[in-house]
């Protein structure tokens, strides 16, 4: 999760200063989605990006002016504007930027609650009312902007909501060959992973150095891991023993994404154990089996690019 609250926090703590500049809205090819965030300090440091590199050095000086004067700047660039060309937007794309001095714009104590909340993995809303000036955090109303990870304006083009989930996580069952290619690739594209395996002689610091693992059976790793709405779960064992224990947790959980690995005669059969147990043909549609796009994906490397492109376009296309 990229700390862009928390970095603005912290030098304003500092005496530095700092201001917040987000990501409003985009048009055409944007190098940045909404909701993406650069800090500034009074010392000209940065964290974060609002374009990409396109237009940086151009909200950095005009937020160390608003550190100067105290008020907010709603900034516009786009390739038809010569100044915004000149540092760099060649991509077609107009990107329109929120700047924000912590203290004489965002309140302090809201910035506080917002890295609170933040650090719990409590997913939150700040909203900006554009008319009113008014800023205030949401935890609830906003439940398909949460879904999506989307932040935005209201219909109302008044209110801009900017999303702060917590990171995503993907817990792996299974520390097999798949997981020693997908757990990189899952970090990668922002995934906090962890891979469950009780199998000792597979989930070994050798196999996978420095990721989490989890050497509990996958029922009672789930019950601890507790995947939630911003979770992912995988099963790569092919051994009922342990898939069925982590599916059995998984349906009874509100993780976004269930992909089970197998052929489909493994998943038939996965089904049928399923019903047996009393699971519902609902509960049990939840599950992506065989997990994965189908790509012709050949080999690990394939096999893990086409279950993260499944994730994600559940994540963001439900």
């Amino acid at each position: 999760m990229e700390r862009i609250p928390e970095i603005a926090l912290e030098w304003h703590r500092a005496g530095k200063g700092a201001a917040l500049a987000t990501v409003m809205q985009t048009w055409g090819s944007a190098p940045r989605r909404v909701g993406s965030q650069l800090a500034i300090s009074g010392a000209g440091e940065i964290e974060g990006s609002v374009s990409g590199g396109c237009v940086e050095g151009a909200v950095v000086a005009e937020s160390l002016e608003a550190l100067e004067d105290g008020h907010q700047r709603v900034l516009e660039y786009g390739v038809s504007d010569g100044d915004a060309f000149a540092v760099g937007l060649a991509c077609g794309g107009t990107i329109r930027v929120l700047v924000e001095p912590v203290g004489a714009v965002l309140p302090v104590d809201l910035l506080e609650e917002l890295v609170a909340d933040r650090a719990a993995r409590r997913p939150v809303a700040y909203v900006v009312d554009m008319e009113s000036g008014a800023r205030w955090l949401a935890h609830e109303g906003h439940a398909a902007r949460f879904r999506a990870d989307r932040s935005g304006f209201d219909d109302d083009a008044r209110h801009f909501v900017a999303v702060h989930n917590p990171p995503l996580r993907m817990i792996v069952v299974g520390a097999v060959h798949i997981a020693q290619t997908l757990v990189p690739m899952a970090r990668m594209m922002g995934y906090d992973p962890v891979i469950v395996d009780p199998r000792e002689g597979f989930a070994s610091d050798a196999r996978f150095p420095g990721e989490v693992l989890v050497t509990d059976w996958p029922d009672a790793a789930l019950d601890a891991l507790a995947p939630d709405a911003r979770s992912a779960v995988v099963l790569l064992t092919h051994d009922p023993k342990l898939d069925d224990a982590a599916l059995d947790r998984a349906l009874a959980s509100n993780a976004f994404y269930i992909g089970a690995l197998g052929s489909t005669r493994t998943h038939a059969k996965r089904v049928e154990r399923l019903r047996a147990a009393g699971f519902s043909e609902v509960e049990i549609a939840r599950i992506h089996g065989p997990a994965g796009l189908d790509i012709g994906a050949a080999g690990p490397a394939e096999i893990a690019l086409s279950i993260l492109a499944e994730a994600t376009a559940v994540l963001r296309r439900e």
